[in-house]
């Protein structure tokens, strides 16, 4: 926003991101880690419920014994399901671009990390590696699991998710 700029060229940190939500509504910084140890998840499926004539879409994640649904839309349910599936589209999707741009870096996900949760939206990190270091990037969850899935790489959930999934 133009009120953000403090003077002609703008703030001083524009060389690195800003979080997506840099405060717990306290006043201070949100921690990292906050949410619990880092439990590796599976995907059991995407799913779509309807109610009142309206169809929401989730993808269930579980680590065997709890469950997490992830409210997603219906174009990043059809990102994750149609690899899960083993169908590919005939026209490559932007998920599918992502990979075809890290294999062509040499590049790859190792694995994604949905680690917070904040006024009922998730947030998720890819850890993408290169041949001398790990890249963090953050990403919406449903993204972060479309490209797992391409890439078969591991999906952990911190622990405290789990558990405020199963209190839903």
């Amino acid at each position: 926003m133009p009120e953000d700029f403090e003077g002609p060229d703008g703030p001083d940190n524009l060389d690195e991101p800003p979080p997506f939500f840099p405060y717990d509504g306290n006043g201070g910084p949100r921690q990292p880690g906050a949410m619990g140890e880092l439990v590796e998840v599976q995907i059991e499926g995407v799913f779509a419920a309807e109610s009142n004539g309206s169809i929401s879409r989730f993808v269930l994640l579980s680590d065997g014994d709890r469950k997490l649904p992830i409210l997603i839309g219906p174009y990043e349910a059809q990102a994750i399901s149609l690899p899960l599936e083993g169908t590919r589209p005939d026209r490559p999707m932007t998920h599918d671009l992502i990979r075809a741009i890290l294999d062509r870096l040499n590049l790859t996900l190792d694995r994604v990390v949905i680690d917070d949760l904040w006024n009922t939206i998730y947030y998720a990190k890819l850890y993408i590696r290169t041949d001398k270091e790990e890249i963090e990037i953050d990403a919406r969850p449903s993204d972060a699991i479309a490209l797992a899935v391409r890439f078969d790489a591991a999906i952990f959930v911190a622990d405290g998710i789990l558990e405020a999934g199963m209190a839903d």
